[in-house]
């Protein structure tokens, strides 16, 4: 700005040197377009190559804090009744397609916890009987929300979750009695299908 208002040697000589700068740098702009625009499609590509690593990463981490919130084995002491309760509401909420519960002891606390079940996903229960008190909670829990079915089957002893038809938990508690006592939980992942076959499921 100086060069430009000063009219002494020295601002006029620096008014040339500016302008011959200017002139260079178009030069070098327009003979190297076609370098600029290839670096800016490299500088695109590994903003959009960032953004799929992160998505490949965010996927793993949501797989291992998946894995990390529901262990494969897991004892429950006495007392801890919250803590059972909210490993079978995981464990219900993991499901994507069907659960399968086999329990001999089914009462409306059982049925509340599948409220947590995602949309579309089908329950069963298999149970040793169904009492006429059991009946009536079945069809009240019927009316309000999605449908559970409910199955005798006498054949079983044990207490069972399978999850999507692939997974299977073992309890050695009735899930309406979690916490109350001692027990542990563990998983199968190659059981759940000789499972329903043996039952004839």
């Amino acid at each position: 700005m100086l060069s430009g208002v000063l009219k002494s040697d020295v601002a006029i000589h620096m008014s040339i040197r500016i302008m011959s700068a200017f002139v260079s740098m178009r030069k070098a702009i327009q003979s190297n377009g076609l370098l600029f625009a290839r670096l800016d499609h490299v500088e695109q590509k590994q903003i959009e190559h960032k953004l799929d690593t992160d998505k490949k990463f965010e996927q793993v981490f949501d797989a291992l804090s998946f894995k990390d919130r529901i262990p494969d084995q897991k004892l429950f002491f006495e007392g801890q009744v919250f803590d059972a309760h909210k490993f079978v509401s995981d464990l219900i909420r993991s499901a994507k397609k069907e659960i399968i519960l086999i329990d001999n002891f089914v009462d409306d606390t059982v049925l509340h916890l599948f409220t947590k079940r995602r949309k579309g996903t089908q329950v069963i229960i298999y149970t040793k009987q169904i009492t006429p008190a059991l009946a009536l909670d079945i069809t009240k829990y019927n009316q309000q929300y999605p449908t559970i079915t409910v199955k005798e089957l006498s054949s079983a002893h044990d207490r069972f979750l399978i999850i999507d038809k692939s997974t299977t938990y073992h309890f050695g508690a009735s899930i309406k009695d979690l916490g109350k006592k001692l027990f542990a939980v563990s998983r199968f992942d190659r059981q759940a299908i000789s499972l329903l076959r043996k039952l004839s499921i």
